[in-house]
């Protein structure tokens, strides 16, 4: 059997560490505070229905070397300017999102000033800076540290808290109702990630194939993406149980507040590990809010340059001009959404789950179209699965949209 080379590890990494943010450090640990193990259905669910449509993403990309917005553009341009205006009025609220949750655990870690706002503007600066100067290189050498340090440590403290904690566990799963289920939808909307990251993971795949000298096998991406996608999930188990570990059932509550809510968050994992295991924890936490910012930063800006070329039928790249429009929207909700940050995260995750099942119809009608090779499309069992998981979507949203 062929060896896998594990070198060609990166854009599978680049998701996770896009997924691995708001909706693992924030949202999965507020499940196991709030809620204790009773969503681990939902958690698992969520993970086996979309499975298959952010799995498109490389599919497509490394069957056919362009990306998915190329593919929506063949479908029909109609599906592309939707995914255009969709994205336009979701990436400033999700960078927002996860620079707002970066910038509170900065303040608790460097404790230079506890001016969230400064903060945000710090980081969107560095992230872009990096960007500018060192491309998807830099970000792919980046990505692969933190994910390990962030793995090792959540690991760790999660096996701590188990044996440390002499509760009785339930382990029985429960249906939220009420403010419950407003929660459950946005729990849903980021877990593992907003499927908009297909798009973003396709562009990705062929930004690594332009780094190596040999263009990975079709198998190698897909074992690339399913590392990636393997380690969220596994990791988003960690972080629901150490809510349920250490939060439930207690009278703690997790603030709305940006420094308040880092220091719980910090405070949860030392809480299993000891004092001194602070700095550890606090420099892992930020590590891995850092990474999703930076790497929302990169995505959304490639994506809108690739969709102003397709529709415009434009050569050159807008990436800059993106990336600079998107820091300077980001910043602007900082002034208006900053008092509570668990409304901002709300907000971004109830919109990212009500358009998953466009992203969802448009990701499988694509794999399943005369674009795609013969040979390299989806086998019947994962066409099966991509039409319960869009039935599942599509449900969801309804159910959703009907109990307004």
């Amino acid at each position: 059997m062929k060896q896998i080379n594990l070198s060609k590890l990166g854009p599978g990494l680049l998701f996770a560490g896009a997924a691995i943010g708001v909706s693992h450090l924030v949202q999965s640990t507020r499940a196991g505070a709030d809620f204790g193990w009773g969503l681990i259905w939902a958690l698992l669910l969520i993970n086996l229905f979309k499975y298959p449509f952010f799995q498109f993403g490389p599919r497509y990309a490394q069957a056919t070397g362009e990306t998915l917005l190329d593919g929506y553009y063949k479908l029909g341009k109609t599906y592309l300017w939707a995914y255009f205006f969709v994205n336009l009025g979701t990436m400033f609220t999700i960078q927002s999102a996860v620079t707002v949750v970066t910038a509170g655990l900065a303040s608790k870690l460097f404790g230079i000033t506890d001016n969230i706002v400064i903060w945000s503007v710090i980081i969107t600066v560095f992230c872009g800076g990096i960007l500018i100067l060192g491309r998807y290189h830099w970000l792919d050498k980046f990505i692969k540290v933190i994910m390990v340090s962030l793995a090792i440590s959540s690991i760790l403290a999660v096996t701590v808290a188990f044996f440390k904690n002499d509760t009785p566990q339930s382990y029985m799963q429960i249906f939220p109702q009420g403010s419950g289920l407003l929660f459950l939808i946005a729990f849903l909307g980021w877990m593992p990630a907003p499927l908009d990251i297909s798009i973003w993971h396709s562009i990705w795949t062929l930004e690594k194939n332009k780094t190596l000298k040999k263009k990975p096998s079709f198998k190698e991406s897909l074992f690339d993406f399913n590392v990636g996608y393997l380690a969220t999930t596994f990791l988003a188990l960690c972080f629901v149980g150490l809510g349920a570990l250490v939060m439930y059932g207690t009278d703690l509550e997790f603030s709305n507040q940006g420094g308040v809510f880092a220091g719980q968050l910090i405070q949860l994992y030392t809480s299993s590990l000891g004092d001194a295991a602070y700095g550890l924890i606090a420099v892992a936490a930020f590590s891995t809010m850092l990474s999703t910012t930076i790497t929302t930063l990169d995505a959304s800006p490639r994506a809108m340059s690739k969709t102003i070329q397709l529709l415009f039928e434009k050569k050159q790249s807008y990436y800059l001009p993106w990336l600079l429009i998107l820091g300077s929207g980001t910043a602007c909700i900082f002034l208006f959404l900053l008092s509570e940050m668990g409304q901002l995260v709300q907000i971004a995750t109830v919109l990212s789950f009500i358009t998953a099942p466009l992203y969802a119809f448009l990701n499988y009608r694509l794999v399943v179209s005369k674009q795609m090779p013969t040979d390299l499309q989806p086998d019947k069992s994962l066409r099966i699965l991509s039409r319960i998981g869009l039935f599942f979507l599509t449900g969801f949203t309804l159910f959703y949209l009907l109990s307004l």
